[in-house]
């Protein structure tokens, strides 16, 4: 896989930060975990249910010494999430995350989450007529 940077940014890799003086572009020759500087959520804009948990398994990515303890809290707020949310398709995007959580397959569970953003979005500005109830 070849990931492009640009000068001064960040790439986080099996929990190490990178960040290159000049452009670039790495090859990744074996499986790694990693996450793009653009692809990071800042704790304030984790504001809905869904951007929480991608909040937490992104913290799972970053720092995988602390990712077991991390899951605990993952679990909790999937579990959470579960018991309000009647929407068919996040608890179908909640059940394809869960998965790759559990083979600590992060990147591809931030994907899977990322992709549910716009239709939990509709739910909670009222846009369908299944809603987020509170916990």
């Amino acid at each position: 896989m070849h990931i492009h940077l640009k000068r001064g940014e960040k790439l986080y890799v099996n929990g190490a930060v990178l960040r290159l003086d000049r452009r670039a572009t790495l090859e990744l020759m074996n499986d790694a975990q990693f996450l793009m500087e653009g692809h990071i959520m800042q704790a304030d804009r984790a504001t809905t249910p869904l951007r929480q948990l991608y909040f937490v398994t992104q913290t799972m990515l970053m720092d995988p010494v602390n990712a077991d303890m991390t899951a605990a809290l993952y679990k909790h707020q999937a579990a959470q999430l579960r018991r309000a949310c009647h929407s068919p398709s996040v608890l179908a995007i909640l059940e394809r995350a869960d998965r790759f959580v559990m083979q600590m397959r992060y990147f591809d569970a931030l994907k899977v989450l990322r992709s549910g953003f716009p239709a939990e979005d509709d739910i909670l500005r009222g846009k369908t007529k299944l809603q987020v109830e509170a916990a």
